[in-house]
């Protein structure tokens, strides 16, 4: 075999090696990753101009100083089916459409992908956050499996005559979004209306009735996060949960450890559990196995992954920092290919050199 005859196998190894090595590093796995954020981003914008049309018709009045971007997801301070202080600028942050693109991220590195199965515990603290999370499954073709406990904390979905129940009623109808609870429970203190006033109860009791969805009505924690997982394991059938995702402050998701004030928000890592009895479903979940987004603190989720806090304006769908990690591993594919060529002008310029030496 000639000098030639080697450098050319030499020069088809390489380039076989660095073929193979674009499909190991994680550059082609993520190829259409920012469009599918993209396109949450814009499905959570279209559910949000759906709600405030809703809300006009319903002549649901927006506090202007409250919700100063117009969104219509603003509740008010106090109502009768608060259940808790909240922060203002939080519940704002949440409206904005990236969040939805996050939330695809937040999928997609747990490992869940297309047509696989979500289960989701939500409190109407953050409908936000709760429509975010439809606007990502939805893009990623994924089966919610989603339970809401109906109070909310303030400047959540605590309007008496736009809560939770008529927002996504309203999404339904419009044809927004398809997703509907396999059940609700009050929410408040033990998940059962504590700290709401008799009117408001009565008033999600007879919407509850009316909208004829399975009702979850336990105080004791253990049984309460027993209940609701076997109503998701009920109705995802036979088919595995993927992931389960946490929104917001709600007693069965939170639990009563105060260990859960040590779990940081977005995909966990939680390796330490306390006793079943104290357990949250974000500890259970994780307990049993399950990839657990955890969708609390918003303001650590902000520094986190590059979303602005309180934004005035709404930023755009598919701009801002929560991108740039992408941008990042273009960069990266382009110092492979920079290497790519650096090895074969070396390989060609060592053949080229041993066939005329």
């Amino acid at each position: 075999m000639t000098k030639l005859h080697k450098t050319v196998i030499l020069v088809s190894l390489v380039s076989v090696f660095f073929f193979l090595l674009t499909f190991t590093l994680p550059f082609n796995k993520k190829a259409g990753l920012r469009e599918l954020m993209v396109r949450a981003s814009t499905k959570m914008s279209e559910a949000l101009r759906g709600a405030k049309k809703c809300r006009d018709e319903k002549g649901v009045v927006i506090n202007k100083q409250d919700d100063i971007n117009l969104t219509g997801l603003i509740g008010t301070e106090n109502s009768p089916i608060t259940t808790s202080v909240g922060n203002l600028q939080a519940k704002r942050t949440t409206t904005n459409p990236n969040f939805a693109g996050l939330v695809v991220k937040l999928l997609h590195e747990a490992g869940v992908q297309k047509g696989q199965t979500v289960a989701v515990e939500a409190s109407g603290s953050f409908p936000g956050l709760i429509i975010s999370v439809f606007s990502a499954a939805e893009v990623m073709d994924l089966n919610l499996i989603f339970i809401v406990s109906l109070g909310a904390s303030q400047w959540g979905a605590n309007e008496l005559d736009f809560n939770w129940l008529n927002i996504q009623e309203c999404l339904l109808e419009n044809g927004i979004f398809n997703d509907r609870p396999v059940a609700v429970s009050l929410g408040g203190e033990n998940d059962v209306g504590g700290g709401m006033e008799a009117e408001g109860r009565i008033k999600l009791l007879r919407m509850i009735r009316q909208q004829d969805v399975p009702f979850v009505y336990q105080s004791d924690l253990e049984r309460n996060v027993q209940q609701k997982i076997a109503l998701f394991k009920k109705n995802a059938g036979e088919q595995d949960i993927a992931a389960f995702i946490n929104i917001g402050g709600s007693y069965s998701g939170l639990g009563t450890d105060s260990d859960i004030l040590k779990v940081k928000p977005g995909l966990t890592d939680i390796r330490n559990f306390p006793p079943s009895e104290k357990r949250g479903l974000v500890f259970e979940m994780a307990f049993q196995g399950y990839p657990v987004i955890h969708l609390l603190y918003i303001k650590g989720i902000t520094q986190s992954y590059g979303l602005p806090w309180d934004p005035v304006p709404l930023p755009e769908s598919g701009k801002g920092a929560v991108y740039d990690y992408l941008k990042r591993e273009s960069a990266g594919f382009l110092l492979l290919v920079l290497a790519y060529f650096a090895v074969m002008a070396a390989v060609i310029l060592y053949g080229f050199h041993s066939h005329f030496s």
